[in-house]
């Protein structure tokens, strides 16, 4: 079968490569046909390695399909069952689990370090113990999330990561108060997500903040009240809040640079939010006294800060209702064949969210 390959880590370039086979099928495994994937900025840290991740491996982990095959002792799921992948399930037994903190179970990361995948050269890893780049993957059932007939392929793909991740960090790890004022610093996939998370909850004031001019754009559509480049942030923040600061800071790029200027930019006693994944040695630096005699609450935000399967069963309700916009968010399409330019498209910001047709 097919799937992209990263050979290295710090490469910029996957080969999608026609020797692959899906391994680790058994019992408690299925079997996925990849119908369509999502680039996420992820998948570019983990090439770069700025996300820990063993090589040669397929990336892509926001994927949805149709099972193939179920393995023994799987009794939820049934051939041509469709399916959202779900990089990070929930054990149900760990300490993180039974006190409700799903999100923070690691029984998902154990399979990062299985093969998923092997060629005629040797064994080649899923990212995140997934892999959707490849036309099938074999995964612990748990990962196998049922979808209604109602929820293209493309649309379930984007709320295995980035939209539960985004609209999580608003409605469940920041409670965004009807009223508030809120900035978001980053306005790809996961950024405009929070933004569209901010307004589900009724901020009065939601201030994008993007390099990019199309980002920009995109997020007035999308909820934003206003939407600047990082160089005119704190001229959005005198107008918006007389200088104070924002009620709410949603930082979605995952560097030590923007989450400083995300405390700076959060008013006291306000609400720092830090979404984006950054590096092992990117250290934020805050002094002892503004720690304190501020009293900004520093919330990190893993998957959406709350129940997986319960933040999916929300995103397709308020899709539904058309209270969110996710096909808005796929501004660009290429086949498997053409990965490489939707790593392009990613890096230059040009897309919100490339799918992967597979």
């Amino acid at each position: 079968m097919r799937a992209a390959v990263l050979h290295e880590i710090g490469q910029d370039k996957l080969e999608v490569l026609e020797d692959i086979e899906a391994v680790g099928f058994g019992p408690g495994k299925v079997r996925v046909r990849v119908r369509a994937a999502g680039l996420c900025h992820s998948d570019l840290s983990a090439m770069n390695g700025v996300l820990p991740q063993p090589a040669p491996f397929v990336p892509g982990h926001e994927g949805a399909g149709e099972i193939l095959e179920v393995g023994e002792n799987v009794g939820h799921l049934k051939p041509g069952d469709r399916v959202v992948v779900c990089w990070l399930p929930a054990c149900g037994a760990c300490p993180a689990c039974k006190r409700g903190q799903t999100e923070l179970c690691l029984a998902g990361f154990m399979n990062a370090g299985t093969p998923n995948f092997k060629r005629p050269g040797g064994d080649v890893f899923g990212f995140a113990g997934t892999g959707t780049f490849a036309e099938e993957v074999v995964v612990d059932a748990g990962c196998a999330v049922p979808i209604p007939e109602d929820v293209p392929f493309d649309i379930a793909a984007l709320i295995g990561c980035g939209v539960t991740t985004g609209l999580g960090a608003a409605l469940n790890t920041a409670d965004v108060e009807a009223g508030s004022s809120v900035a978001v610093i980053g306005c790809g996939g996961v950024g405009i997500a929070a933004v569209q998370g901010a307004r589900l909850k009724g901020a009065a004031e939601i201030v994008a903040v993007d390099p990019v001019a199309s980002r920009r754009e995109s997020a007035l559509t999308f909820g934003a009240t206003k939407a600047v480049p990082p160089e005119e942030l704190a001229d959005a923040k005198q107008q918006v809040t007389g200088g104070e600061g924002f009620d709410y800071v949603f930082e979605v790029v995952g560097r030590s640079a923007t989450a400083r200027t995300a405390y700076e930019n959060t008013r006291r006693g306000g609400t720092l939010v830090v979404v984006g994944a950054g590096a092992m040695d990117d250290f934020l630096q805050l002094n002892m006294f503004e720690l304190f005699f501020d009293e900004k609450r520093i919330l990190p935000s893993m998957y959406g800060g709350g129940d997986v399967l319960h933040s999916y069963e929300r995103t397709i309700a308020l899709w539904r209702a058309g209270r969110v916009d996710l096909e808005g968010l796929i501004t660009h399409r290429v086949p498997l064949a053409e990965i490489n330019e939707a790593l392009d498209q990613m890096r230059t910001g040009t897309a919100l969210r490339t799918c992967i047709e597979i």
